[in-house]
């Protein structure tokens, strides 16, 4: 055997800038269960996404985080749980589609993506649950935001979800297809009608804190998802390819960006 040759990295190893991720996740979660109940309550009051907070109407009330809060829970409210098995669920379904995302796009385009589909999800939440008490809270906006920006090469020859084994970071950058020439691919519609499909079926209210019970945003999926869909142009440093290559579509002219 040739010892020149480098041993390939397997797929499922993860990038720096996930395990970074999933780390913070991790250590949020672990510093809310060491606060009592009250000042826990308060950190969702202040971080979680709330849609009543933007009511217009007469009948606002005040919220912890005043002003500053209306801007930075868009974001933040991704970053906290309501508990390990919830965590755990966003975690699993990050794992591979997030490491690609992360390989293809670099610590800091990752991290700024995974921002912008929680906004995207929030956004989605907040037109659908106008006037809303419960705070929303979980990474599962972001999360359906990198499975969204992944189809876009995943069922590329030579990418983690083309069945051909190979180096994880080559698989994470083949050139992606153009979204309108991806959207003819039967195994993208496969996996976009399976995902709407549970999401629809089994996704019904909002993750609620203090309520009996917790649901799923489903619609805060959906925004992430299309944020990440639509957006994954601007944030790949990948370029097109030139020209058809074997298992690589040529660019499309009508593909947005």
């Amino acid at each position: 055997m040739d010892s020149s040759v480098p041993p390939r990295e397997p797929i499922l190893t993860l990038p720096g800038a996930l395990t970074a991720y999933v780390a913070l996740l991790a250590v949020i979660h672990v510093g809310r269960l060491l606060l009592p109940p009250d000042l826990d309550d308060l950190v969702i009051a202040m971080f979680g996404f709330i849609p009543k907070r933007y009511d217009q109407t007469l009948l606002t009330m005040p919220f912890p985080g005043g002003t500053g809060a209306k801007i930075w829970s868009f974001v933040t409210y991704s970053l906290l749980h309501a508990n390990l098995s919830h965590i755990g669920f966003n975690v699993l379904w990050l794992l591979p589609f997030g490491s690609a995302l992360a390989r293809r796009f670099g610590a800091v385009r990752f991290f700024l993506f995974m921002a912008v589909t929680a906004i995207g999800g929030a956004a989605a939440h907040l037109v659908t649950h106008e006037h809303a008490l419960a705070p929303m809270i979980g990474a599962s906006a972001s999360v359906s935001g990198a499975m969204a920006a992944a189809i876009r090469f995943a069922f590329v020859r030579g990418s983690f979800l083309s069945f051909n084994r190979g180096d994880a970071d080559e698989a994470a950058r083949v050139p992606a297809l153009p979204l309108l020439r991806a959207l003819r691919d039967p195994r993208v519609l496969g996996f976009l009608a399976v995902w709407f499909g549970v999401n629809i079926i089994f996704g019904v209210g909002s993750i609620a804190i203090g309520a009996d019970g917790a649901s799923v945003a489903w619609q805060a999926h959906i925004g992430g998802f299309f944020a990440g869909l639509l957006l994954f142009s601007v944030f790949d440093p990948i370029p097109r390819a030139g020209r058809p290559a074997a298992g690589i579509s040529a660019p499309d002219v009508s593909d947005l960006h």
